[in-house]
């Protein structure tokens, strides 16, 4: 389960919830444009764009959940259990393998007609990282300074699709989710407006009787509907710490509390919670733990170095 937005207020902000049963050791890295990304069945990338984001580091390499490259162009991966399709090798196509396919997009593309072009020629290997991380089914949002689109890896192939909502959850793919949401196109953050005659006797009782109706429970079909009218009806002021603020209080509009949703393993809840400046390449987070909003600054590290930065992520 997750929830990844894009939300435009002055700035460009991208972000997502991370919800699992679990951890995995996730850490604030940045890779910087001289580090060696090893590729499994093409040639490495030795000279990129830097980019920073939340990250599993495994044999030194970043299995990133989501990263924004020193342009501005931003990736998240979601889970997409029972619709994820990965493939065997394929001549004449760049085989890529679904973990790959986050540092493969940001270390080459400045923008999001960039990411289109790349994605045309891929084909998602089914190659696990090792045995103890076997790849995971999953989906992609990819955001740059202007607008979105959706990647689903799906039975009859890589589907492409332009986002205009600027939101991602998980299953079912994302065309039953744009179709879905002219099902909510009557909500409104101001009163219900009766459609009876006027003589039948009805009153809105209460403020934000508009949104009746809005979904409120934890599934991703719900989450998807309730991002966007929170992000859509959100409002900032004019600065960067009202924007991180408001960004912060659409994802936890539909974040998971530990114990509502229970897995096969547990009980899923949001982990950690992300914001980055796509402008300014500056990374927030909040953990479960750690409600108080911290902030890892790309440009404050040598982008032409070529190891690792890895930050301890505090509340995980």
């Amino acid at each position: 389960m997750c929830t990844a937005i894009c939300y435009r207020s002055g700035a460009s902000y991208f972000g997502r919830n991370l919800d699992l049963d679990r951890g995995y050791g996730e850490r604030v890295v940045i890779t910087p444009r001289n580090y060696e990304i090893k590729m499994r069945c093409t040639k490495p990338l030795k000279s990129h764009y830097a980019m920073i984001g939340m990250a599993t580091v495994a044999d030194d390499y970043p299995l990133y959940y989501e990263a924004t490259n020193e342009k501005g162009l931003s990736v998240a991966g979601l889970n997409f259990p029972e619709n994820a399709v990965y493939l065997g090798f394929a001549e004449e196509k760049d085989n890529i393998t679904p973990f790959e396919l986050i540092p493969w997009i940001l270390a080459q593309c400045a923008c999001v007609d960039e990411a289109k072009a790349l994605l045309a020629k891929i084909n998602l290997i089914n190659i696990d990282f090792n045995e103890q991380l076997p790849l995971s089914p999953l989906h992609w949002m990819i955001s740059d300074k202007k607008y979105s689109i959706i990647a689903e890896p799906l039975k009859d192939g890589l589907k492409i699709y332009d986002n205009l909502f600027e939101v991602l959850t998980n299953n079912p793919p994302f065309e039953y989710h744009y179709a879905n949401v002219s099902n909510y196109m009557g909500l409104s953050a101001g009163l219900s407006i009766s459609q009876f005659r006027e003589r039948i006797p009805v009153k809105n009782y209460s403020l934000g009787m508009g949104a009746l109706g809005l979904p409120g429970d934890y599934s991703s079909a719900s989450r998807f509907i309730k991002a966007l009218f929170v992000k859509e009806n959100a409002m900032s002021g004019d600065n960067e710490k009202s924007n991180v603020n408001q960004f912060f209080h659409i994802l936890n509009s539909v974040a998971m509390p530990k114990g509502c949703v229970r897995s096969a393993e547990g009980f899923e809840y949001t982990r950690y919670s992300s914001c980055c400046n796509m402008d300014m390449g500056i990374y927030y987070y909040t953990t479960y733990d750690e409600f108080e909003i911290k902030a890892v600054h790309m440009y404050d590290v040598d982008l032409n170095q070529s190891n690792l930065h890895i930050f301890t992520v505090k509340g995980l």
